[in-house]
């Protein structure tokens, strides 16, 4: 908090430290909507930018500071995806059937997960349990903003079928996440 208190006096060396702890984060989640390495990397700029510009606009009762800059980024690259499907390069993103580069893997390093919170550990579990489609579904509907028709476009199965997966696997999740509790 103290980092983003220097940053929004335009102290640039606060700038540097703050993205030095967590611009590997941070990309990693650009990375993860985005898929592609060089528009993670510019969402990342533009994150960055945004957090100098607004760093002045953060209120620590409202939310932790990387909950805050996790905020802008995802922002960023759902803006970005949606810029990219309408110049038509979002149907040209390859998806695999397990969802190896969207969702990251069970095994994360220390620094991350201390970052991490118990709940966002606890649903990553949760969806570590859903099957592949499921899985795949709920991912490109949540992750990458998409309606179910673009999904099921995506994923080359009737739409019906994409949404008894969503619907299921929100299911299957609201157990999981509530059996947590």
């Amino acid at each position: 908090m103290k980092l983003l208190e220097r940053v929004a006096v335009e102290d640039a060396s606060a700038l540097r430290t703050l993205y030095d702890l967590t611009s590997s984060k941070l990309f990693g989640l650009a990375l993860r909507i985005l898929i592609r390495r060089e528009w993670a990397e510019e969402v990342l700029q533009d994150a960055f930018v945004n957090i100098w510009r607004y760093a002045g606009d953060y209120r620590a009762g409202l939310s932790a500071p990387m909950t805050w800059m996790t905020a802008i980024v995802r922002n960023r690259a759902l803006d970005y995806l949606r810029r990219q499907k309408a110049g038509g390069a979002g149907a040209q993103t390859e998806w695999s059937e397990a969802l190896d580069d969207i969702l990251p893997a069970n095994e994360a390093d220390p620094s991350e997960q201390t970052l991490m919170s118990e709940e966002a550990r606890q649903l990553r579990t949760c969806i570590g349990r859903l099957e592949p489609n499921q899985r795949q579904a709920v991912a490109l509907a949540y992750l990458r903003d998409q309606s179910h028709y673009e999904v099921a476009e995506v994923m080359k199965v009737p739409l019906g079928t994409v949404k008894s997966w969503i619907r299921r696997g929100l299911e299957k999740l609201r157990a999981c996440l509530g059996g947590a509790r």
